[in-house]
Formats: structure tokens, C-alpha cells, sequence
């Protein structure tokens, strides 16, 4: 039998996920058929969720059980969730065996609310951790001053980690040290760092969605033509370069003789979204070595319809780092987008959070109704 595409890329060292949960996804049994196709782990966040039980009656049941238990609007929350992901870490749980801890996660993140409270959201990991109590789970944490300090206790507690919204090379390179510093103090306190497994989410559509406005609001044509839907793969091609230098250097050296295994680079919102491009083109632009692609389901059906197995990376630095100076010529700083997108992110997702939770409310009200 012939490969599908995702198992032919899986040959040049890249993962296929997807970033999408539901109870229908999983019930019917798409999630499972997914698998079989070569698909290698799954991601969820607020938006999702919040896109998935406001919009179905597939929770309704739960929902209305737990409200007549007298269980709040945030333990709903968290039970519906949970079993979501416990669920399909356990559909998952065969490919982690067999590739020996290095697929088969499903991800779930820490409440937003408390993105601006360091402890408040260590604790909230460590609590999701051992509920979910499944040893193929990533908790997400958003790469943020606070979120840096997350990772790097989650990680020295030996917790599977799948590090978010990272949009610079600047920001990359700080997870890198919370990641480096969770293993040392988990090493230090005598755990075993070859059991704990981290990912790096780089978002990559959206910067060209943002640079792509920018240019042709103010650039002369001969620019926009050069420059336009260059900028994202230009940022992952420099982020792509400093995980090698991380990775190859004498301080994981060192740990990876002790067990530690890489933090791979996750590409994320790798969707298309300009019909001007590609449907796959965060795909084909991002196949590299010990890396992950994260990818809605109507990109994952084009990949496996059309898509095409070929390294793009590493790729041309140099060309990356030339794209990044002409757009700063023009007055367009990557960092400051990127900056920016971190922003407009956590504020997305703080608000699909209370959306959700407002959805729960006015279901339990309706389910209710003695």
C-alpha cells in the first residue's frame, strides 16, 4: 500500500497535527481514520473549544449533568475539555508507544485569564497535568514574561510542555533558555530528563497577513511585488536557524548526554489565508527536520489531496535575513509586528475564553429549565 502525504513527510522528519478537538471528531471516529493516514498529534485552544461546544449540541448532555450536580460554570469547563483530550491521547496513545515518546500528544492550555499571574499559572499546569493524567499531553503555556517562567517550573517538574504564541526569533531563543533551565533544575532535582517532551509554536500566517496590509498601504508596487507573503517563512527560516545553533551547542550537548531530547519547532496557524497564495503554501515552505506542523482541517485535507513531500528547510538564511532589512528599509519592523501579534493573540483568546464560558452559562440556563 502506498504512503499518504503525511506519511511520506513524516519520512523527511516533519509531524503533521491538527489543530482542531471536538466530541464529534472524536466519536465518529475522524479522529482514529486521521491517525491511520499518518496524522501524528493533535493541538486545541480556547477558540477552538469555544467553536466546539457553543456551536453543537454534542455537549449538551454533559452540560446539563454537571449543572444538576451543582458543578460551576469553570468545572463544566474543565470537565468538557478534559475528557476531550483524554479521550484522544488514548486514540494517540499507540503512536506515542511506538515512536517512543516522540508523537501522540494532544495539547490543552492553561486558562488565559491568568496569563498575567506567574504562580497562578503554575499551579493551573501542574492541577491539568494531573488530572488529565495521561503521559502523551502538552500543557500550553503562551511565551510571554510570566509564561517563560511557567515553562521553565512545568518543565523542571518533568511536565510535557507545548510553548505558544511565539511570533520573533527574540522571543524563540528566550524559550529556548526556560526550556534549558526546566531541564537543568529537573536534573538537579534528581528527575529523569529523557521522560519530559516540550514543542516551540511559532505562528507563521499571521505575519504576513500583517506585513502583506502594510506594504500595500503605503509601498511603492516594484516593493509589494518583491516582498508581499515573504515575510513569514523569512522569520521561521531565521527561527528554524537558531533551534540548529541551539540545539547543536555545548549546553545541550551536555544535557542531551544525560537523556534530553530536542524542542521541536512547532509551526502553527499555518492555514492559508489570502486566496492569492497557496492553499498549502506554510506547508511545503516549512518542511524541516525535527519539526511539527499544526494545521487546521481543511489545510490537512489539501495536504493530503495535493500535498508535496520535499525539504524546504534549512533553507536560504541569508535570503531570510535580506527580506527582514528591506522591510525595515521600508519602515516595517518584523520585531514590532511581531511584537504586536502577541498582543492582538493573548487578547483573542482571553476573549474566546469568556465567550465560551458565557456559552456554558446560557446552557446550563436553557438545559435547566425545570
Amino acid at each position: 500500500m502506498s504512503m499518504t502525504k503525511l506519511q511520506e513527510i513524516s519520512q523527511l522528519g516533519q509531524s503533521l497535527w491538527i489543530d482542531n478537538i471536538s466530541r464529534s471528531m472524536i466519536a465518529s471516529g475522524k479522529l482514529k481514520l486521521l491517525i491511520d493516514q499518518g496524522l501524528r498529534g493533535q493541538t486545541s485552544n480556547p477558540t477552538i473549544f469555544k467553536q466546539a461546544i457553543s456551536t453543537s449540541i454534542d455537549y449538551d448532555a454533559k452540560i446539563q449533568q454537571l449543572a444538576e450536580a451543582g458543578k460551576s460554570t469553570f468545572e463544566i469547563y474543565d470537565e468538557l475539555t478534559i475528557k476531550d483530550v483524554q479521550d484522544a491521547a488514548d486514540l494517540f496513545k499507540g503512536l506515542y508507544d511506538s515512536t517512543e515518546g516522540l508523537d501522540g500528544y494532544v495539547s490543552l492550555e492553561i486558562n488565559p485569564k491568568l496569563g498575567h499571574e506567574l504562580e497562578a499559572q503554575l499551579k493551573e499546569g501542574i492541577r491539568l497535568w494531573q488530572k488529565l493524567n495521561r503521559p502523551n499531553v502538552m500543557i500550553k503555556v503562551p511565551a510571554t514574561k510570566n509564561g517563560l517562567g511557567v515553562v521553565e517550573g512545568l518543565i523542571a517538574k518533568g511536565i510535557n510542555v507545548n510553548v505558544t504564541l511565539i511570533f520573533s526569533a527574540e522571543q524563540y531563543q528566550q524559550v529556548v533558555w526556560a526550556y534549558m533551565k526546566g531541564l537543568n533544575h529537573l536534573l538537579k532535582n534528581g528527575g529523569d530528563i529523557s521522560k519530559v517532551r516540550s514543542v516551540a509554536s511559532i505562528f507563521v500566517s499571521r505575519i504576513d497577513t500583517a506585513i502583506d496590509k502594510m506594504l500595500t498601504s503605503s509601498t511603492p508596487e516594484v516593493e509589494v511585488v518583491s516582498l508581499r507573503g515573504k515575510a513569514a517563512i523569512a522569520n521561521c527560516e531565521i527561527i528554524y536557524h537558531k533551534f540548529q545553533k541551539s540545539f547543536s551547542g555545548e549546553e545541550f550537548k551536555a544535557l542531551k548526554a544525560k537523556g534530553a531530547h530536542l524542542q521541536r519547532v512547532l509551526w502553527a496557524s499555518t492555514g492559508t489565508k489570502d486566496a492569492q497564495y497557496s492553499d498549502i503554501k506554510y506547508i511545503s515552505g516549512l518542511i524541516a527536520p525535527d519539526t511539527v506542523n499544526t494545521v487546521p482541517d481543511k489545510t490537512l485535507e489539501a495536504v493530503l489531496d495535493h500535498g508535496l513531500a520535499k525539504l524546504a528547510m534549512p533553507g536560504n538564511v541569508p535570503g531570510a535575513q535580506k527580506t527582514v532589512e528591506q522591510l525595515r528599509l521600508l519602515g516595517i519592523d518584523v520585531g514590532m509586528v511581531c511584537n504586536q501579534l502577541l498582543n492582538e493573540g493573548l487578547a483573542a483568546f482571553e476573549k474566546s475564553f469568556e465567550e465560551l464560558t458565557t456559552s456554558i452559562e446560557e446552557k446550563k440556563a436553557r438545559l435547566c429549565v425545570k
